[in-house]
């Protein structure tokens, strides 16, 4: 069989191997995984290994989300909450829904006097902890869809989190927002003089090492109701915060079936609310009402088709605040998004030659988001995996806790701009919308997902776009530059994005860094593509 491995850089044991090279598999039945990592240290295990040694789609993407959460700590971690997206052989689609939920000792009245006016990397702080969903995530799907020992899948982490691995560029990037903040003590290389590593310094997360450890060895109870959760929640309360043992004890998971929306030649699986999936229908449904082909990137219609592309996110935008927990709001708004009648409706206030001012759209002002991460499954036996993870903004609450390693999130912050009351129990709306697309014929699959907080839709849509209509290679439908509408109804352009958008009276920002990443497979018949964003130096494994 074979095995390719694509990365910008790709260590073998000691050895630094460069390929650049798209990962096709063609008329090879097999395993392809993507995920945003710099590299996978092959010296411990390489994640399409885990089928190889019996393991199951998802055996395969906990493996990888613990990877990630070392390498990519600024995006998520067992501290975090994650959705799955899971197709089992059958082809029956389930979603696994561990978002973070609000505790019960939550002040209600933070939203109205401590959500920032800015969007970027203003709410740290231990106040928008939520209780952490990830461990529990991975025991549910495991217990469900789990072929190996879940110790097994624990151990290469453990490994590399106590051994040490090269700093990442990309977390690199970030580490000027630690200084001075309790997240140096890891990250920095000493104590004693709290200089910040850089990139490609040994970084180790022992503490962490040791927690995955215990959680290995007994469970997920261990993280929600033994030694470890009485040790994180000490932490959390030494530092202001709100979290009790009662709230970890009483987490649970939803467990739910997928909503399929009618999408051309194919049926796409989507999480219901609080995520973002009923957003992602919207803009797919709309656009798909103007009948796109690769002959509307050319032109004057090129123009045209982004024009009415970003209008449509600015309703979209409007959308927002009906994605509720379905336990503490109505799902009627929601499912009306994704039906066709809904968007043929809101095509009709789109102007071909016009925008319009903010009360058009009837958007609230509420706060854009950066962070997480996604992975993508392909299975031999045709089950999938697209699971988003994260703990929210970049570094989260950028509270670590010393006693465990853990990193926690800021997840309650999603709340801001959204919903004016919340209630214990409540998880927040979020952008995150792992897919998985399937063809009527049942011979093409598309597993994706995305990214880069606020702009998880934008990307997401625009790349399906671009691959089932514009006629891109996934490769190509990845990479091509993107327009964010942002929560102003402001638009921010990637370099290289067609600029003609201006003259139609849009509003334009300038934005320097973009954190939109996308992570797709597509089997087309026999032939498997698989893509990881290059945005963060991510890679495809298979075989």
């Amino acid at each position: 069989k074979l095995t390719t491995h694509l990365a910008e850089h790709c260590y073998l044991a000691c050895s630094e191997i460069v390929w650049k090279a798209m990962l096709a598999f063609c008329l090879i039945v097999g395993f392809v995984i993507t995920f945003p990592l710099f590299f996978w240290n092959l010296s411990y295990l390489n994640p399409s290994d885990i089928l190889k040694l019996g393991g199951s789609a998802v055996d395969s993407a906990i493996a990888a989300l613990l990877c990630t959460s070392v390498i990519h700590p600024q995006s998520m971690g067992v501290g975090g909450g994650s959705i799955f997206t899971i197709r089992d052989a059958s082809g029956k689609v389930q979603i696994i829904n561990a978002r973070e939920t609000v505790p019960k000792n939550f002040n209600p009245e933070l939203l109205k006097k401590s959500c920032p006016g800015n969007m970027v990397f203003l709410t740290p702080g231990t106040e928008w902890i939520g209780v952490p969903g990830e461990v529990r995530a991975y025991e549910e799907v495991h217990r469900q869809y789990g072929k190996l020992p879940w110790a097994s899948l624990f151990q290469p982490t453990i490994k590399m989190a106590r051994e040490g691995i090269p700093l990442s560029p990309v977390l690199a990037r970030f580490l000027y927002m630690l200084q001075d903040k309790t997240l140096c003590r890891p990250l920095c290389l000493g104590n004693k003089n709290g200089k910040l590593l850089k990139e490609g310094d040994t970084l180790r997360f022992e503490k962490l090492a040791d927690t995955l450890e215990v959680i290995a060895e007994k469970g997920a109870d261990a993280f929600y109701t033994g030694e470890i959760a009485r040790s994180l929640i000490s932490d959390i309360k030494d530092a202001g915060g709100i979290l009790s043992l009662e709230d970890l004890n009483s987490f649970e998971v939803s467990v739910t079936s997928a909503w399929k929306v009618p999408l051309g030649d194919f049926d796409m699986y989507i999480p219901p609310p609080p995520a973002g999936g009923a957003t992602l229908s919207f803009i797919l449904n709309t656009m798909r009402g103007y009948n796109l082909s690769s002959e509307s990137l050319r032109g004057k219609q090129k123009t045209l088709t982004f024009h009415r592309y970003v209008e449509t996110c600015k309703f979209a935008n409007s959308l927002k605040k009906f994605l509720r927990d379905p336990r503490f709001g109505s799902e009627r708004e929601p499912l009306k998004m994704t039906q066709e009648g809904f968007a043929m409706k809101m095509r009709a206030l789109i102007s071909s030659s016009q925008t319009y001012g903010p009360q058009h759209y009837n958007v609230t002002p509420y706060l854009d988001s950066w962070g997480t991460t996604h992975l993508s499954v392909l299975a031999e036996d045709g089950s999938a995996v697209s699971v988003t993870s994260t703990i929210n903004h970049i570094f989260g609450s950028r509270l670590y806790s010393p006693k465990t390693g853990i990193l926690l999130n800021n997840e309650l912050s999603d709340f801001c701009g959204k919903v004016d009351q919340i209630q214990a129990g409540e998880r927040p709306p979020s952008s995150m919308s792992p897919a998985i697309l399937f063809s009527r014929s049942k011979k093409d699959t598309i597993v994706i997902g995305g990214s880069g907080g606020s702009m998880i839709t934008t990307a997401l849509a625009l790349t399906i776009m671009n691959h089932l209509w514009f006629g891109k290679s996934l490769e190509e439908a990845i990479s091509a530059p993107v327009v964010f509408v942002d929560s102003k109804n402001a638009l921010n352009f990637e370099p290289n994005f067609d600029m003609n958008l201006k003259d139609l009276g849009h509003t334009v920002e300038v934005r320097k860094t973009f954190f939109n990443v996308i992570n797709g497979i597509s089997k087309e018949g026999s032939c498997i593509h698989a893509v990881s964003d290059a945005r963060k130096l991510g890679k495809s494994a298979g075989y």
